[in-house]
């Protein structure tokens, strides 16, 4: 039980094991005696040094050193799945359905124009495009692509990075005519702030002229699409940091101000997440070089 096809098999079942809860059930969904379970946790825990599972009579959980190694097979596990698609047809033309997860705000100002392109460009294929405001499991929903906007990935899942998003604060020119205008991050803390839910809730980051600056806001609303808050702040409810791309046009056209230009909200990534344990699909791979070559215009991302 040394070679190492038999830790790629040791990893499978390690990850079996942490996803079903149990040794048992996943000797199940493997197929395999409880035993051989057993003996393949024992092979892991010999080649990483360390104990990786507290065994209590309810339910595993990872210890430290579990959570790394555990992260370390899914990685292993990618490479392995990777190979035959590295070394197949490579002519092979992308076809089939993708089902693909962003938010509302996302999909209307920024990915739809990249998936029809992608479409005409790959007459096969076909995009089921499911909008949430939350995190989506992937596996559970069977989602191949989510387009994500944050700074805190999940380290279970793998992302290819497409862009930057940056941010903006604006208001819309009835509020700043009641409540005045905020000259400094710190003024901040004297209006009425609606914050985007999922990131930074009440405390908003700037880098600006003397470094980083960061600014505990509150407010009578916040929300987890950004759609929401944008409608909010056009109706004179509110300051709010939004994504550039979603505020662009409210400020060209005057119905927004900008807020606070010398100071620069914190940046955003754009991730194309997807899950490590399945082989790539051409269509999949395909959709992801094509938002990377579309994302990579600033054009997306930026106020002007």
């Amino acid at each position: 039980m040394d070679h190492s096809m038999d830790r790629v098999t040791a990893c499978f079942v390690f990850i079996a094991i942490v996803e079903r809860g149990s040794m048992t059930a996943a000797a199940e969904s493997l197929d395999l005696s409880r035993a051989m379970v057993t003996r393949y946790l024992s092979v892991m825990e010999q080649w990483a040094g360390a104990r990786l599972l507290h065994r209590t009579t309810r339910r595993l959980s990872l210890t430290p050193a579990g959570e790394a190694t555990l992260l370390r097979c899914r990685q292993l596990l990618d490479i392995a799945n990777e190979i035959p698609s590295a070394v197949g047809d490579l002519n092979e033309q992308p076809s089939g359905l993708l089902r693909v997860s962003c938010s509302q705000s996302l999909a209307q100002d920024v990915l739809t124009p990249a998936i029809t392109d992608f479409l005409l460009r790959y007459p096969k294929t076909s995009v089921d495009l499911h909008i949430n405001d939350r995190i989506v499991n992937l596996v559970q929903e069977r989602i191949d692509l989510a387009i994500r906007v944050t700074n805190e990935l999940d380290p279970n899942l793998i992302a290819r990075p497409l862009g930057k998003c940056a941010s903006v604060v604006c208001a819309a020119p009835a509020y700043l005519a009641k409540h005045g205008i905020p000259r400094t991050p710190e003024d901040l803390a004297l209006h009425n702030c609606m914050p985007y839910t999922h990131f930074n809730k009440s405390l908003w980051q700037f880098n600006g002229p003397e470094g980083v600056t960061e600014v505990l806001v509150g407010g009578n609303l916040s929300a987890n699409e950004s759609n929401v808050l944008l409608s909010a702040t056009l109706q004179g409810t509110g300051i709010a940091m939004l994504p550039a791309y979603a505020a662009r046009p409210g400020i060209d056209d005057g119905r927004l101000v900008l807020l606070l230009a010398e100071w620069q909200p914190q940046t955003l990534g754009i991730y194309g997440v997807y899950n490590t344990r399945r082989q790539m699909s051409a269509a999949l791979r395909a959709l992801l070089d094509l938002l990377v070559e579309r994302f990579a215009d600033p054009h997306y991302w930026t106020s002007t």
